[in-house]
């Protein structure tokens, strides 16, 4: 899993020339910081289909407006700077982003 942040955002997730889950999280965020090492389990399962990053955002808030991102934690699919698919607050379990993952592969 690629730790982006606000200088290297839009390489590794608008400009990628593939899919990429990213999620949206902050150390100051309970669910966030529970669900990242299950996300990091996802993303060695799938790693061969999709580039997994993470960004978090009270280090890039302007990247979080930017995207829209209101809430936490948020998991999208983007695919050439698009999202693709989300979930978000309190639809975000493994289960949820894993059969998102499952759609785009």
């Amino acid at each position: 899993m690629i730790n982006v942040n606000k200088e290297t955002f839009e390489e590794e997730v608008l400009n990628y020339d593939g899919r990429v889950v990213v999620e949206f999280w902050s150390e100051t965020c309970q669910p966030c910081k529970e669900l990242l090492p299950k996300v990091e389990e996802l993303s060695k399962k799938y790693d061969k289909n999709m580039k997994f990053c993470n960004l978090d955002t009270k280090t890039a808030p302007r990247i979080a407006i930017k995207q829209k991102v209101l809430g936490l934690p948020v998991v999208r699919i983007y695919e050439k700077g698009e999202v693709l698919d989300e979930t978000s607050n309190g639809d975000v379990t493994i289960e949820n982003i894993e059969n998102m993952i499952k759609k785009f592969i």
